[in-house]
């Protein structure tokens, strides 16, 4: 990101927002405020395109990201612990996620598709004793095994909070502290814990390029650009592998859908 951190101008500037209640003032140092974080909505937006494409506009997202900053600069409690950036990201990713679902841009006969797609894959999982491939899956839904890679495609589109809700909690700070609660019920902490031992058993079963897109995209927040440059592939070819984790993944943590998925 462009800003810098620990800039000391910053911090008076955080200073004068949270003490001062006069409104030209306060005002002015919130539009500084927002200028300096700006470049975490490039960011966000930038990682949500592996999933969007061309699908929504640009523009329009970055909008939806705006007003999550402004969100999170209103709402931040600097005495909780928690990094601003952590917290505006999930604030910001979560107003863009919320814009696209307001758009209900995804068809009803898409959503029928990717069900059909995820039921199939288990069916031949179970069936053939393997992981089903692209051929096995044209076979079975009679389509051309090229659309099948566009359906894979598509279904991960749905998919649109996948991981990154889930693995967020374990960066720097945990979502019930982004979200102001103190602390979980045993009965949260319980499910947390089976999700992690299930997500982990399912990452396991991944390709080595597939667990590698995964840890690159998920934990080293690399772009879409930045992967194929360490795997030396196509951005288009990371796409395709990504999809394909991510159909993988929600066949496997199936029980788990709504708490990972949209």
């Amino acid at each position: 990101m462009v800003f810098k951190k620990n800039d000391p101008n910053i911090e008076k500037t955080w200073e004068i927002f949270l003490r001062h209640r006069d409104a030209p003032t306060r005002q002015k140092a919130k539009e500084e405020l927002i200028l300096h974080y700006a470049p975490i909505i490039k960011f966000v937006v930038g990682r949500l395109n592996i999933y969007m494409g061309s699908t929504v506009d640009h523009d329009d997202l970055t909008s939806y990201g705006i007003f999550g900053l402004i969100d999170a600069i209103d709402k931040f409690d600097n005495l909780k612990g928690v990094k601003f950036e952590t917290y505006a990201s999930v604030r910001i990713r979560g107003a863009v996620l919320d814009g696209i679902r307001s758009l209900d841009w995804i068809p009803r006969t898409q959503r029928q598709r990717s069900k059909q797609l995820d039921d199939v894959y288990l069916e031949l999982e179970m069936e053939l004793g393997r992981e089903p491939g692209e051929a096995d899956l044209a076979a079975r839904l009679s389509i051309p095994i090229e659309q099948v890679a566009e359906e894979i495609k598509k279904s991960s589109i749905i998919s649109l909070i996948s991981l990154d809700d889930f693995l967020e909690q374990n960066h720097e700070a945990n979502f019930a502290q982004l979200a102001g609660v103190e602390e979980d019920s045993p009965e949260i902490l319980c499910a947390q814990d089976e999700l992690k031992q299930e997500m982990a058993a399912a990452i396991e079963h991944l390709t080595e390029k597939e667990q590698q897109v995964v840890a690159l995209y998920y934990y080293e927040d690399l772009t879409l650009k930045e992967i194929s440059k360490v795997l030396q592939v196509s951005e288009s070819r990371v796409s395709q592998i990504h999809s394909k984790a991510m159909l993988k993944l929600r066949t496997r943590l199936g029980k788990h859908k709504a708490s990972l998925f949209v």
